[in-house]
């Protein structure tokens, strides 16, 4: 016979032992555990309200990848009109942006709207290559960039989506047609703020998270410029941002866009600026556009 104490001790193991079996059992019935189960096949993920559209050979031989994000009472009230948000590089902001808008819809901060991101079709499209394209208003002088493709092609950007892009989404949705924001970060934010200062009326307001505005030897000062010099009379509203931590020049050439702009003053402007503090080029989109969201969307806020 066992001496009383380690008999205790092979009972105490035993009984461990029994519950850890027991526990390992009832997690496999629940799906809880790897062991003997075999997981499903993987499915990908839809994003929920969403719809795809392909325009193929756009007026400026371009083909170009719509994605509709809508929001959630859309089915639910057919009556309702619903302001939109068309977003540049849509293939990497498009669901940040829908993350972003989902929040401060919950918050009551912007009113629903629909979003619209602006992208290319295909498998493995060259992004930087189609955006350096389709972004830039003038070519870039510079002859160490020529092997990233070629540039200055933004007016026709700009028309295909006055007169394509825009009224193809008029047309099949229900939009607010008296309110319509353009975002774009970066290349996209420098054409965003082209578009202000070429159709100040096609978008009521501007999201402009680090636009590179230093592109092409500073041109975009001097197109500003000639703007202010036409005095052409509009209101619209601008949120522009940079990063803490971009590259010196890239931030002094913002700072300088934002001092131009304060000086100007210009009177239909409802205009704000922020240094988002802590990031660098690519991580401040999620504060930059959050908050530009808000600014943008400020006389349709709920509250």
């Amino acid at each position: 016979m066992l001496p009383a104490a380690m008999a205790a001790r092979v009972s105490l193991r035993a009984g461990a032992l029994g519950a850890l079996a027991m526990l390992a059992a009832l997690s496999a019935c629940r799906g809880g555990s790897t062991l003997g189960t075999t997981p499903t096949g993987g499915s990908r993920e839809v994003i929920e309200n969403t719809e795809v559209h392909l325009i193929p050979r756009a007026a400026n031989g371009r083909d170009y990848r719509i994605t509709v994000g809508l929001p959630d009472s859309y089915a639910a009230q057919p009556e309702r009109r619903y302001p939109v948000m068309y977003v540049l590089d849509g293939y990497w902001d498009f669901k940040l942006l829908k993350s972003i808008v989902g929040g401060v819809v919950y918050d009551r901060v912007i009113p629903e709207i629909i979003l619209v991101g602006l992208g290319y079709p295909g498998d493995k499209p060259d992004y930087d290559r189609l955006r350096r394209w389709d972004l830039t208003p003038v070519p870039d002088p510079r002859p160490e960039n020529e092997s990233k493709g070629e540039s200055g092609h933004a007016p026709e950007l700009l028309q295909v989506l006055e007169r394509e892009i825009i009224p193809l989404v008029d047309g099949r949705y229900r939009t607010d047609t008296a309110y319509r924001v353009l975002g774009g970060s970066s290349m996209g934010g420098l054409f965003a703020l082209y578009t202000l200062f070429s159709k100040p009326g096609l978008f009521h307001a501007y999201v402009a998270p680090s636009p590179a505005v230093g592109y092409a030897n500073n041109w975009l000062f001097g197109y500003e410029e000639a703007f202010a010099r036409r005095g052409e009379p509009f209101t619209a509203r601008l949120y522009m941002t940079a990063a803490e931590k971009e590259d010196a020049p890239f931030v002094d050439a913002i700072k300088r866009f934002d001092a131009r702009l304060r000086e100007r003053a210009y009177p239909g402007l409802a205009y704000e600026f922020r240094i988002v503090e802590g990031e660098r080029h690519s991580g401040t989109k999620p504060e930059a556009f959050n908050r530009g969201v808000r600014f943008a969307f400020a006389p349709r806020a709920p509250l």
